[in-house]
């Protein structure tokens, strides 16, 4: 190994004799384009410095001046980390936990061939908040998706009597599960699939919102379909909300063919959509349910499968496992974040400011109708979609934004997907429509 000196914290954290707090913008990009994957390309000259309160980032800019090596402004977080900080920022309550926990209990990890007491709070907490029989402890929210795709196969054969090996798995087009092999194996999306395969069998797509689609695959097939699973509201696709009537319909023709319907909640459990869970709006309940992001209070990263006894009961000791899964610290977070998330009433707030926002949108929509296609959402789960124009650029919408003091990502090229914290107040949220206004209207 070559020479390694490390020092130091925060802005005086040195590695090699590199000060991070030195760093300018440029030198950030720099070191992360010669020394990572290249596998993200974040927005240019805005470097994440620390929090300022549960919604607002402190971010460091080129200075103007060119005399500093960056100048600090807040940054209002459209964005909360694809919906990993429901709960806000170093949410106080959350915190308090954790330090209680590293200092005062002093356990963090130990594995689960030995149990620990933090795993029955866990347990109880995380099954009364999704009304389900069982939860498996996961940490990424992918695993739990995987692990949904684990299950489904392995009761299609032991239960629903499937022949071994011909388990079908049921995805929709457009979704997003993750990067895993079996998540790339169930998207249609080149940029996730290219060089990556050969992929995992026994999958087929149906387009979403299209329950004749569906229906027309559960009779083709339907001795051998063990599950759909699938997003409630597709997330990545640009904030995609079904019909009000298809998961009734769909539920009942799970019901009808005797096939799983395994929802992935990753992104819009916890809240997010106005609801603890976005099934919960269509009055319907799946057999088994992936959960994470949120999970975790942006603190930690926690998932979990929740799913009925028949599903769950699947498994057996050494069939599944993590060794991080469901730790003494990360039991903590996720009881202390479900905590936040019922006693805050943060279902109630996203349903709130989520009208408030597709208000501004809606207006948006009127005011500028050259440029806004459409406008969708549920709760604090929003986007716009701009129409198909080289001028209408997601891109440039967020780099406008970000001059605008507030952080929104593009997905799809012509889709802005705003999703704050659930903790976010009604000023905050007329301060980021404004800045969009603003924006949209100089394109």
């Amino acid at each position: 190994m070559s020479t390694l000196s490390i020092a130091g914290y925060g802005d005086q954290l040195t590695v090699n004799g590199i000060r991070i707090g030195d760093l300018s913008t440029a030198d950030h990009e720099t070191i992360e384009k010669e020394k990572g994957g290249r596998n993200y390309d974040p927005l240019k000259d805005v470097v994440i410095s620390h929090v300022r309160n549960s919604c607002t980032l402190v971010c460091r800019k080129p200075d103007p001046e060119k005399i500093l090596a960056f100048i600090e402004e807040d940054l209002l977080d459209g964005l909360s980390c694809y919906s990993a900080v429901n709960q806000g920022q170093l949410n106080q309550t959350i915190v308090d936990a954790v330090v209680h926990h590293l200092s005062k209990e002093k356990l963090p990890t130990v594995p689960r061939s030995i149990r620990h007491k933090y795993m029955a709070a866990f347990l109880l907490a995380s099954t009364a908040l999704t009304e389900m029989d069982r939860v498996i402890p996961k940490v990424t929210g992918v695993e739990a998706s995987e692990l949904m795709f684990k299950l489904a196969r392995r009761w299609g054969y032991q239960v629903k009597g499937i022949p071994q090996g011909e388990a079908i798995i049921v995805g929709a087009r457009g979704n997003f599960h993750g990067r895993s092999m079996t998540a790339v194996s169930l998207s249609d999306d080149p940029e996730a699939r290219e060089g990556f395969g050969p992929f995992v069998p026994g999958i087929e797509l149906v387009p979403f919102n299209d329950i004749v689609a569906l229906e027309t695959l559960f009779k083709q097939k339907s001795e051998c379909i063990a599950a759909y699973l699938v997003e409630p509201i597709q997330g990545e696709a640009g904030v995609i909300v079904p019909d009000e009537d298809y998961w009734p319909k769909v539920a009942k023709l799970c019901k009808e063919y005797n096939i799983l319907l395994a929802l992935d909640e990753v992104q819009t459990g916890f809240g997010r959509t106005g609801a603890h869970f976005a099934h919960q709006l269509y009055g319907i309940k799946p057999d088994i349910m992936g959960c994470g992001k949120a999970a975790g209070g942006g603190i930690l990263p926690v998932s979990f499968v929740a799913g009925r006894d028949e599903v769950i009961g699947v498994l057996t000791p050494g069939s599944e496992g993590s060794t991080f899964g469901g730790y003494p610290l990360a039991s903590v977070v996720s009881v202390f974040s479900i905590k936040v998330l019922v006693e805050d009433k943060l279902a109630e707030n996203a349903m709130l400011r989520g009208s408030q926002l597709l208000e501004h949108f809606n207006n948006l929509k009127s005011e500028f109708p050259d440029k806004i296609k459409e406008v969708r959402g549920k709760g604090l789960l929003t986007a716009f979609e701009m129409f198909d124009d080289p001028k209408l650029d997601g891109h440039k919408v967020s780099l406008g934004l970000l001059k605008q003091n507030v952080y929104a990502k593009e997905t799809h090229h012509s889709t802005l997907r705003i999703a704050p914290s659930l903790t976010i107040n009604a000023v905050q949220i007329d301060q980021i429509a404004g800045a969009i206004q603003k924006v949209i209207g100089n394109l």
